[in-house]
């Protein structure tokens, strides 16, 4: 019995031995383990992404789903061409020149009116001032300045709903002979003209200082669009698989 007391207690020694001995002074007690809790009326539980799981509003969802149909289904060009938009680089430098031609508000239309009144009162044969160069907007008004050859630039918005407002204007455009572009967002085109959004506007007149770039504009959109007339015409678009589609290809 004794060889076997001693026998255990080496072994409880030992196993002593094994663990280091942690003193309570080591620990600093600013850095307690707080282990969280998410209970109900405890702590909020992280952060997830749920949006796969919103239930969206109808609109939103017919959006997306037109969108998806628009890339599976067979596209005819006359529908496609308003995907082919103006570089990102060239748009920036056209924007940049028509936001010189904002038209004149409410409100500069009446001070204007106001001083022509008052010159013409003062002496009855002075000629009225001519209004600002400006861009004219508005499907009709587009319409009219090309059919008459007075449009030098007409520029398209590409997500004009519905698209029949405007799928014509560029055959349109080419048969008149008028440089012409699409470019994306009809709220881009919108803040030009002082709307929310806008389907097309269209310069009629240059400021001579503005020839030079507008040239070069000019050339630029006319190789990508006017001169690409029978290639437009010929590509078709859509027939894009999913991803589930192209992998089991």
């Amino acid at each position: 019995m004794p060889g076997k007391v001693k026998a255990n207690l080496k072994k409880q020694v030992k196993k002593g031995a094994d663990k280091p001995y942690a003193a309570e002074s080591d620990k600093n007690p600013l850095l307690v383990s707080r282990p969280k809790n998410f209970a109900v009326g405890n702590d909020l539980p992280p952060k997830r992404d749920v949006s796969r799981f919103v239930r969206w509003p109808k609109y939103v969802t017919r959006q997306r789903q037109k969108r998806v149909l628009e890339r599976r289904l067979k596209v005819p060009p006359s529908l496609n061409q308003f995907r082919l938009t103006l570089d990102k680089s060239t748009k920036a430098e056209l924007f940049k020149l028509l936001a010189k031609y904002h038209p004149e508000s409410r409100k500069e239309k009446a001070e204007r009116l106001a001083k022509a009144a008052e010159a013409k009162k003062a002496d009855p044969k002075a000629k009225a001032a001519a209004a600002p160069v400006a861009l004219r907007y508005g499907i009709q008004q587009v319409t009219r300045m090309i059919e008459e050859k007075k449009a030098k630039m007409v520029v398209i918005a590409h997500d004009v709903d519905p698209i029949e407002i405007v799928v014509w204007l560029p055959a349109l455009c080419r048969a008149q002979g008028v440089p012409y572009c699409i470019v994306k967002g009809k709220a881009a085109l919108g803040k030009l003209v002082g709307m929310k959004t806008c389907t097309a506007v269209a310069l009629d007149n240059i400021k001579s200082e503005d020839n030079g770039k507008f040239s070069q504009l000019k050339d630029a959109v006319c190789s990508a669009f006017n001169d690409k007339a029978d290639e437009i015409k010929k590509n078709w678009g859509g027939l894009m698989m999913g991803r589930k589609g192209r992998k089991q290809n």
